[in-house]
């Protein structure tokens, strides 16, 4: 592939935050400054996070000195997960979840694209993702970087952390209201398992897609060597991962299981109640229905103790079928 260096002067309105490579040394560049070029500082590498909702940004990617292949794959609207390897780049679009200002990760997902050269990596992404706020603070924090796949392994590393961040709190809901059921008989709200079950779904949905594009990376005969380890390591992690939101997953479905259980026997226990007093106040409603109705000839009408005799009649029969019901066993365990 061929390295020779292009320059585009107002390439850096759209850079997020870039770093040079010497030694595994990280030395940050600066908003303003000289041209970018995608070569890289001599004897390292260069990594730059843009933004490929400014115009410039993809101008600099349309001019830059990689693959068109790659190039393509970074501009494109296709945003399902993906991955090339051309001459000795590799390029890939994966899932990660998008950031709000105010708010560490939100139930949206959002698609990063990169490229990666052996003296280059690029990470591209339309709105701000979790991951590559995660890659900056470990840069910061002085992690080294000695090698394209470091780069590699950093950055797919930061996108499964959110990942096992979102599984953790979504894991700790769920076991939570599982505890709630059980000590306390308390049922929880099904709007917060509809929230659990909806982010699970979009988890599964980044895992799947992130697991996939690590297989095909693996099974390529074109990745270069020096990739091959890492990209092993980093299909075992998502894979893990995967498989304990699908524990998830199986934990959240017998929740509602058996919340779903209680509530039918709840239900059933009220029906019973309901239908028994129907049964004892049956007998009564007919006397004092027959009693009620204004016609000739009604018996007790004349006597001084009709009402009274009435009574007797009606509580008299509410009993008889609450005794005929107790004999048939309906008020047994």
């Amino acid at each position: 592939m061929t390295t020779t260096p292009t320059v585009l002067a107002s390439f850096r309105p759209g850079l997020v935050w870039g770093f040079d490579f010497v030694d595994g040394m990280a030395r940050m560049i600066e908003a303003e400054g000289p041209p970018l070029d995608a070569a890289g500082p001599a004897g390292g590498m260069r990594w730059l996070h843009v933004n490929l909702a400014d115009q410039w940004t993809r101008r600099w990617i349309e001019a830059a000195a990689i693959p068109p292949a790659a190039r393509e794959l970074m501009l494109s609207t296709d945003h399902h997960q993906r991955m090339i390897v051309v001459d000795d780049a590799v390029a890939c679009v994966v899932h990660d979840f998008e950031r709000d200002f105010n708010a560490e990760t939100v139930a949206r997902i959002g698609a990063m694209s990169f490229v990666l050269t052996p003296t280059l990596m690029v990470t591209a992404r339309q709105h701000p993702l979790c991951a590559g706020d995660i890659v900056y603070q470990r840069i910061q924090s002085g992690t080294r970087l000695t090698s394209p796949a470091a780069a590699l392994e950093l950055m797919i590393n930061a996108i499964v952390e959110i990942g096992s961040r979102q599984k953790d709190a979504l894991l700790a809901t769920v076991q939570a209201s599982e505890d709630a059921l059980m000590e306390h008989n308390r049922a929880p709200d099904n709007r917060v398992l509809f929230g659990v079950r909806r982010r699970a779904v979009l988890l599964r949905r980044q895992l799947g897609g992130l697991r996939g594009v690590l297989g095909r990376l693996e099974r390529d005969e074109d990745l270069p060597e020096a990739l091959l380890p890492s990209v092993e390591r980093l299909a075992q992690r998502a894979a893990a991962l995967d498989g304990d939101v699908v524990l998830l997953d199986s934990n959240l479905r017998q929740l509602r299981e058996e919340v779903d259980v209680q509530t039918a026997a709840r239900t059933n226990q009220n029906l019973y109640i309901l239908s028994i007093l129907t049964a004892l106040l049956l007998p009564a409603t007919l006397v004092t229905g027959f009693f009620g109705m204004n016609t000739g000839g009604l018996p007790l009408a004349t006597g001084g103790h009709g009402t009274w005799l009435a009574l007797i009649l009606s509580v008299g029969s509410s009993l008889a079928v609450y005794v005929w019901l107790a004999r048939r066993g309906f008020f047994g365990s």
